[in-house]
């Protein structure tokens, strides 16, 4: 196959995740991770920087989340057919993997805008009838299976992967490894340096060389660990010894994230507060800092697109135009809202069969549902939220967000808020919605009044919801932790739940906070002075809008970790 050029030639970045949320309806992605991966190839194409991205079929999917009248959580396959939507890609490549010849191919799908720069990625898939029954089904299920279905499909990611694309003919100048999941690919760049004869030590050197890190999670529990016995048993005595020969292993288990730190020159955190927690995780690495960022164009609500087209038309090429929304007037900014909240409220609608009021305060809250992430904060004290809406004025929230299936503690909370819900029903009206996807992401976010975050700090590594929400005139009220610590202005760009964030969590001391800020600044301000809240809304879009985006992230990785600071002079 002649595989087609980048913009920029001969495609020279490899990035590799678990999962890439390019287009709501291809179930690839399961939350922020894979969302985040989408946005940063797209931008990458909006650059035409020489970048190619590589992940997995995921014929399942994630899963479709079904809940019952209570908030019982059903976990359903959420099957699709890639040759409905990709290209497949003729060529394939094998990999050992317990003593088995699994063979691989791949489908790929073009990334861009018409008329700029177009980059491939590639999804990489054993559904092949030359493979065992059982490793057909190695790229059927994102983050599915126990822990040697993670490894097997790991090891098709990082070291099939980097098979695939030498098979295609690209220039592995950098792999840049999208957390650990895909950090095997350094023990495939380990075998071919050794190869060519180079010592260990110049061997470990060349292939940190092209290593690129980026780690997600200041959770330990987050990064994947895997036992010698079952490392040996999928991977083979020979690999898994080279491994502990070049220091990969820690004790008798393979740290993905140390294998990922171990054999890599730029290791990032993806916020300010990341990397001051990810420096004391890993005191031996240097850890720099890449704040995440969103692609702009995706996540601004037609409402919003067609104001800055007609405001700041230059904004589509360069975002830190959006630094002059500041001069929008407040009129069309209200105005752009309402449309945004018009159709979220049809949404909900057509969803929960639940009709929002339009002008009622409408706070969202979106996350996945995990017990670091909060989501029961704002029901601390039903009744004080009960008379906050009695007095000063009407609320109604909606939430949304998926539980992994053995997280037990999430599946809890989601109960844990239908029965405020039902509680609270005649003062607040709260709507869960199932099945959060990139559509409902992208009208929820601009769509409500104000977007609600409540990590229990310091376990937020960035957060991007809040920034979709910002590019579209929704101001946050969130916790201290994560990209709010960078982009909260008191009173311009949101509010801040606490005061400081420094110091961990008080849940006692955050829920006070969060009633507090409702009633006497927020509620009020929306209520009873509508043109300065759209004023916050302005500076929401002007201050972090023009930042919080994935074209500044992508500048920024382009010359500080892949080294291609003469490639980008000027974006097309």
């Amino acid at each position: 196959m002649e595989e087609e050029s980048n913009a920029r030639g001969t495609p020279a970045v490899a990035y590799f995740s678990m999962e890439v949320g390019f287009e709501s309806g291809i179930p690839t992605y399961s939350g922020g991770l894979g969302v985040l991966a989408g946005d940063t190839l797209k931008a990458a194409a909006d650059l035409s920087l020489p970048v190619s991205g590589v992940s997995l079929i995921h014929r399942k999917g994630y899963f479709r989340q079904s809940l019952g009248a209570r908030g019982a959580q059903r976990e359903l396959p959420d099957e699709w057919n890639p040759a409905d939507h990709l290209e497949a890609v003729p060529e394939t490549v094998s990999i050992t993997l317990e003593s088995r010849n699994v063979v691989i191919r791949a489908w790929r799908r073009s990334i861009g805008r018409e008329g700029g720069g177009r980059i491939w990625l590639y999804l990489l898939d054993t559904a092949l009838p030359e493979n065992a029954p059982e490793d057909r089904k190695l790229t059927d299920q994102l983050y599915g299976g126990d822990r040697r279905y993670r490894l097997m499909q790991e090891s098709v990611l990082g070291i099939g992967g980097v098979m695939l694309l030498r098979a295609l003919g690209h220039d592995l100048r950098v792999c840049h490894m999208n957390e650990g999941h895909s950090a095997l690919l350094a023990l495939a760049l380990l075998e071919s340096t050794t190869a060519d004869g180079l010592s260990q030590e110049e061997a470990i050197e060349e292939v940190r060389r092209h290593c690129v890190f980026t780690t997600h999670t200041p959770v330990p529990a987050g990064h994947d660990v895997f036992p010698i016995a079952l490392v040996e048993q999928v991977l083979g005595s020979e690999r898994t010894e080279r491994l502990r020969t070049f220091g990969c292993l820690q004790g008798e288990a393979l740290n993905m994230t140390h294998l990922g730190l171990h054999l890599s020159r730029y290791v990032n955190g993806v916020a300010m507060r990341h990397q001051q927690v990810s420096a004391l995780m890993f005191p031996d690495y240097r850890i720099r800092s890449i704040t995440n960022g969103i692609h702009a164009p995706t996540w601004a609500a037609p409402s919003f697109a067609e104001l800055f087209d007609r405001r700041i038309p230059e904004w589509r090429t360069d975002r830190f135009n959006l630094r002059y929304a500041i001069a929008i007037p407040r009129a069309e900014i209200r105005a752009a809202h309402q449309r945004a909240k018009a159709d979220f409220i049809e949404e909900v609608q057509s969803r929960a069969g639940v009709t929002l009021d339009p002008d009622a305060f409408t706070i969202g809250f979106a996350r996945r549902a995990t017990a670091y992430k909060r989501a029961t904060l704002l029901f601390t004290d039903p009744d004080r939220l009960r008379r906050i809406t009695r007095e000063v004025g009407p609320l109604q929230i909606v939430f949304a967000g998926k539980a992994h299936p053995q997280d037990e503690g999430g599946k809890a909370m989601i109960k844990r808020i239908f029965a405020v819900a039902r509680a609270l029903r005649q003062d607040v009206n709260i709507v869960y919605l199932e099945n959060y996807d990139m559509r409902l992401g992208g009208l929820m976010t601009a769509g409500v009044d104000l977007w609600l975050n409540t990590p229990q700090k310091p376990q937020e590594a960035s957060g991007t919801s809040g920034m979709k929400a910002a590019l579209n005139g929704v101001p946050s009220l969130s916790v201290l932790d994560g990209w709010w610590i960078e982009g909260h202005v008191e009173g311009a760009t949101g509010w801040s739940i606490g005061d400081g964030w420094q110091t961990e969590s008080d849940s006692g001391a955050e829920a006070e906070s969060l009633y507090a800020k409702l009633e006497s600044r927020i509620l009020p301000l929306y209520y009873e002075q509508p043109d300065e809240f759209a004023r916050v809304m302005r500076s929401a879009i002007a201050l972090n809008g023009s930042f919080f985006n994935a074209q500044r992230m992508m500048l920024q990785y382009a010359a500080e970790a892949y080294g291609l600071g003469h490639a980008i002079v000027s974006a097309p």
